[in-house]
């Protein structure tokens, strides 16, 4: 792996960054929107936008030619959906345009959400053997990696991790295996409320069809919650451990916690009530002054 690339890459992304479905609409409508909210995001100071949902390079394209220099990266690309080949290809396109600004960002999803789904781990390790051999280089493709066995393949294959619905304590964890060289940029959901009774109850709805997910809630199992904590929602406790909520020093208190337990970047998605595809801009430009 080429250090060097590597602090490129963690240089680029910065400390913080955007994960948001909203900023991935295939409505050509919206075209223009979505080009002036990802301008706006890099004027504010974020040095990276993860596309959330199922993305591809086309997603990320029209962002890429809207803004100057931050990175824009899928989060996630399933590998069941999209073969390694293509991928490659239409990585090698949208690089000769605007080389160093795309971000492969790969994942194996769920059972539950891809029919072929099985032996996750060797169907991404053959993955990523195609894509090395489509010339695809592994300083600019990163993996949604949970697990320790995952981590360590991330490790040794692509520029760092991209986990979703983790906490500080994971990421601790994944920095322990991961090294200090790969890139660390979990995502964390921000809930814009102090009120502790509505911010739960928006974080609720949200979180319930994760925790029908194995990969997450035995993610949290390993990390000292219990069966109770994923019932009815999810319990206080683990509420409050992956959603930021609360005045602006808890917030910024939440985000630091990742920071120092070994993240190099985090990304905020914000979680408000409205609808995924939404682009939250008053939420984003106040976390950009809360950040500064």
């Amino acid at each position: 792996m080429n250090n060097e690339a590597l602090g490129t890459l963690k240089q680029q992304v910065g400390r913080y960054g955007i994960w948001s479905i909203g900023l991935r609409s295939e409505d050509p409508d919206r075209r223009t929107e979505l080009r002036e909210a990802a301008a706006e995001l890099e004027a504010l100071g974020f040095g990276a936008l993860w596309l959330g949902g199922n993305t591809t390079a086309a997603h990320a394209a029209p962002l890429i030619e809207a803004t100057k220099s931050l990175a824009v990266g899928t989060s996630i690309q399933s590998i069941w959906q999209h073969e390694a080949a293509a991928s490659a290809v239409d990585f090698a396109d949208l690089e000769t345009v605007h080389p160093g600004r795309f971000v492969l960002g790969l994942g194996v999803s769920h059972a539950r959400r891809a029919d072929q789904y099985g032996r996750p781990y060797a169907a991404l390790v053959s993955y990523l053997d195609a894509l090395d051999a489509a010339g695809l280089p592994a300083e600019r493709r990163v993996v949604a990696a949970l697990g320790p066995k995952m981590l360590r393949l991330v490790s040794e294959r692509a520029a760092g991790s991209i986990p979703y619905l983790v906490t500080p304590e994971h990421t601790a964890a994944a920095r322990e295996i991961l090294g200090e060289n790969a890139l660390l940029a979990p995502e964390l959901k921000v809930v814009p409320s102090t009120d502790p009774t509505e911010a739960r109850a928006l974080a609720r709805p949200f979180l319930a069809p994760y925790l029908g997910l194995p990969n997450y809630t035995n993610n949290f199992l390993r990390h000292g919650f219990t069966e109770d904590d994923l019932t009815n929602g999810g319990s206080d406790r683990l509420v409050d451990a992956v959603f930021a909520w609360g005045d602006d020093t808890r917030i910024r208190t939440h985000i630091n916690a990742f920071l120092d337990a070994g993240a190099d970047h985090v990304a905020l998605q914000v979680v408000d009530g409205s609808p995924r595809e939404t682009l939250p801009l008053n939420t984003w430009r106040h976390l950009a002054e809360l950040l500064a």
